[in-house]
């Protein structure tokens, strides 16, 4: 069985009511979709286990990657994919060490797209489309700032990429600019 995004989606959705972990799962999906088109990397499948890497985060908090396994194995997924969700926890949650550049790029971005979030959010426009790298990279050494996001998980996750933590932070942004009124963040000018 290869699971779809719509299985994914009714999957997640069955465990998950909260309307933050839904726009971030959104968030997510959307910028696993755009690293797997700069990678030629498969879309479908980068974008499934970017919706469901949170699967059971809202009712397990305290079970977070090892109840998804549980979950996804009773509904039969694939390995593949189990390997991929439950590594994106690595070292905090999981030790389901990242492998593939599908796993890699799911940890550094899974704590990204939270700062980045908070980086829109504090702009007047409250517009993804206003943010740019130079603002996030600002507001990156205030530890205060978006606390939840881990830079040195962010960090540690580039470096496995081998890729810049500039390239990553924009890239970042341009994925979740494709879902920009879906998560929250297409601004104000319309109210």
């Amino acid at each position: 069985m290869t699971p779809s995004r719509e299985n994914a989606w009714l999957l997640f959705k069955h465990y998950n009511n909260s309307e933050s972990l839904t726009k971030h799962a959104l968030s997510v999906e959307a910028v696993m979709r755009h690293f797997a088109s700069i990678f030629n990397e498969d879309i479908e499948k980068w974008g499934v286990i970017g919706l469901i890497h949170d699967l059971d985060y809202e009712q397990y908090p305290d079970q977070h990657c090892k109840m998804t396994r549980t979950i996804l194995e009773q509904e039969q997924w694939p390995e593949e994919y189990i390997h991929a969700v439950v590594s994106h926890g690595w070292g905090i949650c999981s030790d389901t060490e990242p492998v593939h550049i599908m796993e890699k790029t799911l940890f550094t971005i899974d704590e990204l797209t939270g700062l980045v979030t908070a980086s829109v959010l504090i702009r007047p426009s409250k517009s993804i489309y206003e943010l740019e790298l130079k603002s996030v990279k600002k507001k990156w050494p205030l530890k205060n700032f978006a606390a939840g996001a881990n830079r040195e998980v962010i960090e540690k996750g580039a470096a496995m990429m081998g890729k810049d933590l500039d390239f990553i932070i924009q890239e970042t942004i341009n994925g979740m600019k494709k879902v920009a009124a879906n998560i929250g963040l297409a601004g104000n000018a319309g109210e």
